[in-house]
Order: structure tokens, then sequence, then C-alpha cells
């Protein structure tokens, strides 16, 4: 009699599980890296368009202020005296 017996369909199995979890963790852990990723360049993007957004705030203004001289001109007023 040999101390090794031959795998039993149990063990092959279980071991054929075993190899589709790794397959399964390794697939997930690749998928976390890439939405951290995602996440880090959404971080990046976001800052751009705050940063778009101001600048495009400041352009609208400026040709405000300039179609409506004397609305600015009241504004600038008001603000200086706290009305």
């Amino acid at each position: 009699m040999t101390s090794h017996a031959a795998p039993t369909n149990a063990t092959q199995a279980k071991d054929r599980l075993y190899a589709q979890l790794a397959g399964s963790l390794g697939r997930m852990s690749r998928a976390i890296g890439q939405t951290a990723d995602l996440c880090e360049q959404l971080q990046i993007d976001l800052h751009a368009m705050r940063t778009f957004a101001g600048l495009d705030a400041a352009k609208f203004m400026t040709v405000a202020v300039q179609l409506n001289p004397e609305e600015a001109d009241e504004s600038v007023a008001e603000a200086e005296t706290g009305s």
C-alpha cells in the first residue's frame, strides 16, 4: 500500500474551487487597483473643473461689467457702504 492515496473527486473539486477563488481574487485585486487609479484621475479632473469654472466666471463678470458699467459702479458703492 502506498502512503499517498489517489486524489478523490472531492479533493479535485476542492482544488478546482480554490483555483477559481484565486483567479477571482486576482481579478478583484486588479479591479480595485483600477478603481483607485480612476478615483485619482477623478480628483485631478475635478480640480481642473474648479479652476476652469473660476476662470470662466471671472471672464463672465468682466464682460458683464463692461456691458453694464453703471450697475457695476452701484454694486461697488453698495459693497463699500455695507447696504
